[in-house]
């Protein structure tokens, strides 16, 4: 315990340089998140497959990412939070040369793959900040800028990625990826301190391979179950049944495991309580109702021809998705340094009530007009990206168990992944459904007017997250 805390100070020391170091990894995460979207078309045309399997590597990409974040954090606590760090930046450089070099699509799952063990990089970061910060008003700003990356590097990263597929093909936009792991692993081994709280504890890896099964059959039925919106599919439908009984098969006996391990991966105590499961709902319910409506339904929507307003992708990208990210961006801090003051959740249901709000002007204003469209979205941004996501992260580490501090943020990591593909399976399923009854803007109402329901239900849920008194100080 002597070496921890020798190792905590050292990383107290140098807050600006540690900061360097973890922006570096949350920033080269998110490029490989977000930055190939735009390349997906030339992706298919150099590899010589179609766009349905082109797809399916990101797929496997974000599935890989959450099943990785459910255990890394906890492994971090045991074997060294900057030593698991590292080995995720070198092994996303490495799936990104197998990605750059790959002679055919099979190679490009195998590189992406690889990829997605760089998953739980933006949950270990805070983990790391929060044990070399003890200013809760500090780690509350420090926080915001750290998790305002998830939600896009400024709006940049995706004109980066289209115009190096434009120039330069989609292999060049992977050896970007190769310089930037090169540089985060190097900023991380200089500049970060190392910290391992529960270091001599055994890595309960009966629980893990129970937990990764049942998140891992979930999250692949949600894919398949995507399918059905666009051809049913019998053979489709009963395989997705199949995989959800699998996954609750597979999460009896985690329960079941965890109640009998002498080092369980988290005590069903932790389990049962408020403080877990209310903000893993909030997050799952909140990344259901936005996720699928700024990522797909709202850039369909303007692109399309009447009743939509016939914008191409580059100005849509201008226009709805760069001052989402970007007002994400700015607010991030600003979120995150109200948040000890104020209240965590107070801040939480304030960032929920205006992406009630913003989903209502889209819904209501936006299908009418472009420039309330813009305005919706915008606010989205401040209100979701800037606020919502910055606490729900945050509050998945102030929220942690003391004596399992890598246990929640790796869950809410996974419960992300969990709405964000519940939302590409409903939402896009409201729109096909309605869409029958030939009446299109109708169509786009409902499915965002589902979201709002989604969201409301996420408010509510959020009332039901307790405060973080440690994280928080007086006014």
């Amino acid at each position: 315990m002597t070496t921890v805390i020798n190792e905590t100070k050292t990383a107290r020391g140098n807050v600006a340089a540690l900061m360097v170091a973890l922006l570096a990894a949350c920033v080269a995460f998110q490029l490989n998140a977000s930055m190939l979207s735009p390349a997906l078309v030339t992706m298919g045309n150099e590899l010589h497959t179609d766009q349905a399997v082109i797809g399916l590597s990101q797929t496997w990409f974000f599935t890989a990412a959450a099943l990785f974040s459910l255990f890394l954090p906890r492994l971090s606590d045991i074997v060294g939070r900057k030593k698991i760090l590292l080995a995720m930046m070198l092994l996303m450089g490495l799936g990104s040369v197998i990605a750059a070099m790959a002679p055919d699509v099979t190679w490009l799952f195998v590189g992406r793959i690889i990829q997605g063990v760089s998953g739980p990089t933006v949950p270990l970061c805070l983990i790391m900040l929060r044990s070399a910060v003890d200013n809760p008003r500090k780690y509350g700003t420090l926080m915001g800028l750290v998790t305002a990356v998830n939600g896009g590097v400024a709006g940049v990263d995706s004109f980066v990625g289209g115009y190096f597929a434009e120039h330069f093909g989609f292999r060049s936009i992977f050896w970007l990826m190769v310089g930037l792991a090169v540089v985060a692993t190097a900023l991380i081994a200089v500049l970060a301190g190392e910290s391992k709280p529960a270091a001599g504890t055994g890595m309960d890896w009966l629980g893990v391979f129970f937990i990764v099964i049942a998140v891992g059959a979930l999250l692949t039925a949600l894919n398949e179950g995507s399918k059905l919106v666009g051809a049913f599919s019998t053979g489709t439908l009963m395989l997705s049944i199949g995989l959800i009984v699998v996954a609750a098969a597979a999460f009896a006996a985690f329960w079941r495991t965890e109640k009998r391990a002498k080092e369980p991966m988290v005590e069903t105590i932790h389990l049962r309580q408020r403080s877990t499961w209310a903000p893993l709902l909030t997050t799952t319910l909140a990344m259901t109702g936005i996720f699928a409506v700024i990522n797909g339904i709202v850039p369909a929507y303007v692109q399309a021809a009447a009743p939509g307003f016939g914008v191409g992708p580059t100005e849509m990208s201008l226009m709805i998705l760069t001052p989402y990210a970007l007002l994400g961006w700015v607010f991030g801090p600003v979120s995150g340094r109200l948040a000890p003051v104020f209240g965590y959740t107070k801040v939480l249901r304030i960032g929920m009530l205006g992406s009630i709000a913003a989903l209502a002007v889209i819904a209501f204003l936006g299908l009418s007009s472009l420039p309330l469209m813009i305005a919706g979205t915008a606010l989205l941004g401040v209100m979701y990206a800037g606020t919502v996501n910055i606490m729900l992260n945050g509050l998945g580490v102030v929220l942690s168990p003391a004596g399992n501090p890598g246990f929640l943020p790796g869950m809410n990591a996974g419960a992300f992944n969990l709405g964000a593909g519940l939302s590409f399976l409903v939402l896009p399923a409201v729109l096909v459904a309605t869409s029958a009854l030939g009446d299109v803007k109708a169509s786009y109402l409902t499915v965002v007017v589902v979201g709002l329901a989604i969201t409301v239900a996420a408010f509510a849920a959020s009332l039901l997250i307790p405060k973080p008194l440690e994280a928080e100080v007086e006014k």
